[in-house]
């Protein structure tokens, strides 16, 4: 059997396709971060919660609505999505002139919030969600069974990040929210309702977080405590990435699951904390990120 330093081929393989899997929602989560502090200079430590609300919706969309996967998957990313309008009309609103340390210390508070409701409601055990018929069973790559559950999750990751940036960097639409976030009085000027694309934008933002957790909740057990789990490597993705940076926030996502399934082969003590040795590595040479842009 053919071996890569001392690793076995089909084992090799078969982690870098997990590490794949794991990237896609790296890539998710810091997509929706990188949006939300790109376009309002907001950093939002709630994004883990809302991931989680997301998974909890629809949990709770089947066991008390009987709403299927494929429902659920369009309704846990909006029902997240209204929630995050109802937090940026309330309180976010306020801080955007203000320095970050506001919003990340009111966004943290917001996180203890949710969760906290959570735990309360469900205690801290994992709450099973079926996978659908149609994404059940598994691909056989000759070198392992893929879940074909699990390749829809880098599917549907790839499709999203992809039509959110180039929604953003390509079209009118994401013209005018760089222009909103660059010089809103003169934009609005020119009679385009800059609070309501904020408020768009935030919400479009923390949906994407409810996506991921929708497309979380069948591969991992739904509990509170999941986006607390996740949401810190999320954030040192975005922070090699570049903060703010829409491309850099995906390759990076996706880069540093493989790196990550790479390490569990050769050196799994490190699994854990590869990805911030990386991030320190990457702010001493180029504190913007890899694909920041230096001021």
């Amino acid at each position: 059997m053919t071996e890569i330093f001392g690793v076995p081929l089909p084992a090799l393989l078969g982690q870098l396709m997990l590490g794949l899997v794991n990237g896609s929602f790296y890539a998710v989560l810091s997509l929706g971060l990188a949006v939300i502090f790109g376009m309002l200079n907001i950093i939002n430590f709630a994004h883990g919660a809302l991931y989680m609300a997301g998974a909890f919706f629809a949990w709770m969309g089947l066991t008390y609505w009987g709403l299927g996967y494929w429902w659920s998957l369009l309704a846990a990313p909006l029902a997240v999505g209204a929630v995050g309008v109802v937090i940026e009309r309330l309180l976010l609103q306020w801080l955007y002139k203000l320095d970050h340390l506001y919003g990340l210390l009111l966004t943290f508070g917001l996180a203890l919030i949710v969760e906290g409701i959570f735990r309360d409601q469900y205690g801290i055990s994992g709450l099973p969600y079926e996978i659908p018929d149609e994404l059940s069973g598994a691909f056989n790559l000759v070198f392992m069974f893929l879940p074909k559950y699990r390749a829809w999750v880098i599917v549907a990751s790839l499709a999203v990040c992809f039509v959110t940036w180039f929604m953003i960097e390509k079209t009118r639409l994401g013209a005018y929210l760089r222009a909103a976030t660059e010089n809103p009085k003169l934009t609005q000027a020119f009679g385009i309702n800059v609070p309501l694309m904020v408020m768009l934008t935030y919400g479009f933002g923390v949906a994407l977080a409810g996506f991921a957790g929708m497309l979380a909740a069948p591969a991992t057990q739904v509990n509170p405590l999941m986006g607390s789990n996740l949401i810190i490597v999320v954030f040192a993705v975005v922070v090699i990435g570049g903060m703010g940076s829409i491309l850099g926030s995906i390759v990076t996502g996706l880069g540093l699951g493989v790196i990550e399934g790479l390490t569990k082969v050769y050196y799994p003590e490190a699994s854990a904390t590869v990805v911030f040795i990386i991030m320190a590595i990457v702010l001493m040479i180029r504190p913007a990120g890899l694909f920041g842009k230096e001021k």
